[in-house]
C-alpha cells in the first residue's frame, strides 16, 4: 500500500510531462518538405495580389514593389491538393535619394488551397478573414487550436523582407527606413 502512495504521484507526473510534451509537438509539427514545395507558390501569389494597392506605387520614382512571406501554421494533404494555413506578411518598399522607404504593410492570417501542378503547386482558392467583427470568428472556424496558439503567439517582424527589400535596390545593410 505504501508504493502506491509513493509511486502514484510519479506517474501522475510522467503522465502530464508526457501530454505536454505531445501537445507542444504537436502544435510545431509542420510538414517542412511540404511547405518548402508550396511556399514559393504563396508568396508569388501575395505579392501578384498586393500590386496595385500601395501608396508607393503612385510615385513611380520610388521604383516601389511589394515583398511578401507565409508562415506556415497547419498544411494538410490530400492526393495532388495542400490546405495551407498561414499567417502572413507583405511591406511595400520604394527607395529615395539612396534610402529604403516603407510604403505600406498588411499582416494577416488565411487559408489557401493549392494543387500540384507539373514540378510545383499553383493556388487554386483562398479565404481570408473578414474586416471587423467576424474576424475573430473566422479564425476560430479555420484554424486548429494548435494552429490559432502559433498565431497568437508569432510575433510579426519585418526584418527579412526588409532585407530582401535592400538587397533588391541595392542598398547597403545599414540605415534608417523613411516613410513613403
Amino acid at each position: 500500500m505504501t508504493s502506491v502512495r509513493i509511486w502514484g504521484p510519479g506517474v501522475g507526473a510522467v503522465v502530464v510531462l508526457v501530454a505536454t510534451g505531445a501537445w507542444a509537438r504537436g502544435s510545431s509539427a509542420v510538414d517542412a518538405g511540404l511547405w518548402a514545395s508550396v511556399r514559393p507558390a504563396i508568396e508569388e501569389r501575395l505579392v501578384a495580389q498586393a500590386r496595385g494597392d500601395g501608396p508607393g506605387e503612385s510615385e513611380p520614382a520610388l521604383e516601389a514593389r511589394w515583398f511578401c512571406e507565409a508562415q506556415a501554421l497547419d498544411l494538410r494533404q490530400e492526393g495532388d491538393r495542400v490546405r495551407a494555413g498561414v499567417d502572413t506578411l507583405c511591406m511595400e518598399y520604394g527607395v529615395r535619394d539612396g534610402a529604403l522607404q516603407e510604403c505600406g504593410g498588411a499582416h494577416y492570417p488565411q487559408v489557401m488551397r493549392l494543387a500540384r501542378e507539373g514540378g510545383g503547386y499553383r493556388v487554386v482558392a483562398q479565404e481570408e478573414p473578414p474586416d471587423g467583427a467576424g474576424y475573430a470568428r473566422w479564425e476560430k472556424d479555420h484554424f486548429s487550436v494548435f494552429a490559432a496558439s502559433r498565431l497568437e503567439r508569432r510575433e510579426v517582424s519585418s526584418a527579412g523582407l526588409e532585407s530582401a527589400a535592400r538587397l533588391h535596390f541595392g542598398l547597403s545593410a545599414e540605415g534608417v527606413v523613411g516613410d513613403c
